[in-house]
């Protein structure tokens, strides 16, 4: 079964729900990000995306997630500080989400993606359609740079 998200209602970085649906004809990159994780390098990458193809479609959209090792603990201003100082990074972030147990949106949806289940670590991808739909999942190993993932983003700025 396709996953969508196109009615999910998210909150921004200033508190107001906004629906994905909002970003239709957007490819989007939605990724759970945290400042303190062996994987926190990868802002750089997810940046170098948004950057390459954002002017072609492309949203970078972050979600600040504390449930793995307590590795996001800071508060809203201090991560978009933190993202912008260290690595350049301007793509969307939201406010703080729950991507395990007692999940908040939009992991509550994008978790019935196949493979289905929680999601595992931080910096987990989930590729979406122009149209809203999930095309895809990546586990936190795959580097922004990687050419599976950067092969999902051309194949689905093209369809």
């Amino acid at each position: 079964m396709a996953v969508n998200v196109s009615e999910i209602s998210v909150r921004d970085a200033q508190g107001g729900e906004r629906k994905l649906g909002e970003w239709a004809g957007q490819v989007l990159l939605i990724v759970n990000v945290a400042s303190r994780c062996g994987f926190t390098r990868q802002y750089a990458g997810l940046q170098k995306l948004q950057d390459t193809y954002g002017p072609q479609g492309l949203a970078v959209l972050g979600f600040p997630c504390n449930d793995f090792g307590a590795q996001e603990p800071g508060t809203l201003p201090e991560i978009q500080q933190f993202c912008s100082s260290t690595y350049g990074a301007s793509f969307q972030l939201f406010d703080k989400v729950h991507a395990t147990g007692a999940k908040s949106e939009p992991y509550t949806t994008l978790t019935q993606t196949e493979p289905a289940g929680d999601v595992a670590w931080n910096f987990e991808k989930f590729l979406v359609g122009k149209d809203g739909t999930v095309l895809a999942r990546f586990k936190s190993g795959v580097e922004p740079d990687s050419s599976d993932l950067t092969q999902a983003i051309e194949a689905a700025l093209a369809a």
